[in-house]
Order: C-alpha cells, then sequence, then structure tokens
C-alpha cells in the first residue's frame, strides 16, 4: 500500500481510500481529500513534517501523520 508521505515531490497523485476513523478521516475529507481527487506534492520540509500539497485549487499542509492514512495510486 503506498500512502501519500511515500509521493514524490512535483508528482500528482490520485487518492485511492481514506484510512482512520472519526474526527480525524473527517477532517481530512472537510479538507477536500476525498476518494478520486488529484493531489500534487508541492514540497516537503527538510525534516519530512508537513508537507505541502495542491488539492482541487488550493494550497494546503499535512502532517506526516495525516498523510500516512491516505492511500494513493
Amino acid at each position: 500500500m503506498k500512502t501519500l508521505k511515500d509521493a514524490s515531490i512535483g508528482s500528482t497523485v490520485k487518492v485511492v481510500k481514506l484510512h482512520g476513523e472519526g474526527a480525524v478521516k473527517r477532517r481530512i475529507m472537510d479538507m477536500g481529500i476525498t476518494k478520486n481527487v488529484d493531489v500534487y506534492i508541492r514540497k516537503v520540509a527538510p525534516l519530512g513534517d508537513p508537507m505541502e500539497v495542491t488539492v482541487r485549487g488550493y494550497e494546503l499542509s499535512l502532517r506526516k501523520a495525516d498523510a500516512e492514512m491516505i492511500e494513493i495510486m
């Protein structure tokens, strides 16, 4: 299983599935990250946390823990 955390900078990936439960999953979905949406990886901080992505035309910062819950293709 490949997660958003594993994606390389400059690539565009498609979300396959969201893992996690309850409030955490709801917060990720509220940010616009849902199944079949394209996510562009803009940059990653020097220590890998957080990462900056573009989703649905806006920029978003994600923690490494949240990125691990997003399965990609």
